[in-house]
């Protein structure tokens, strides 16, 4: 499993630009609104999900936006959905509860988290997302998000949030 420096140097191989800036730890949404100050862009919602045949998914949204599990779910054909546990988080994508982030999908080698998108991601940006720890965030352009989920071999899902 990467480490963030890991990761920046991945990010550099690849030719995608970053910028990152240090923060106290955030956990939610509203404390992440709370400490990141005036850093502009997208600011985005990970939600990891797992369904009853054990199938995975990272679901990104921009954070103002609602996610129905049960209607996401029915969407997906995944049948009823919920948060994965903390130990298949750090063994799938190698991050813990509070630091999910598509950046993560570095870590899942094996491809076995599937990956859905908000299509307000790819408008306008940067997108800031966590490099695999909720004590940073880092900016991408959205061109350059989808530059590495390609990279990772992670083909995202669009969707229209809210479902």
């Amino acid at each position: 499993m990467l480490d963030p420096q890991q990761l920046f140097a991945r990010l550099d191989q690849l030719g995608i630009s970053h910028r990152t800036v240090e923060h106290p730890p955030v956990f939610t949404v509203d404390e992440a609104k709370a400490l990141r100050g005036n850093l502009p862009g997208h600011h985005i919602k990970n939600l990891f999900l797992r369904n009853k045949k054990q199938e995975m998914w990272l679901v990104v949204a921009l954070e103002d936006r609602a996610v129905d599990l049960k209607r996401l779910g029915d969407v997906l054909e995944a049948g009823r959905l919920s948060f994965g546990s903390a130990e298949r988080l750090k063994r799938h994508l190698g991050v813990d509860p509070g630091s999910v982030t598509p950046l993560a999908l570095a870590n899942d080698e094996s491809h076995a988290v599937r990956l859905v998108l908000d299509r307000g991601v790819a408008e306008g940006g940067p997108v800031n997302a966590h490099p695999l720890v909720n004590t940073m965030t880092t900016a991408l352009s959205p061109a350059d998000l989808l530059r590495f989920f390609e990279a990772t071999g992670h083909t995202p899902r669009w969707l229209d949030f809210p479902l």
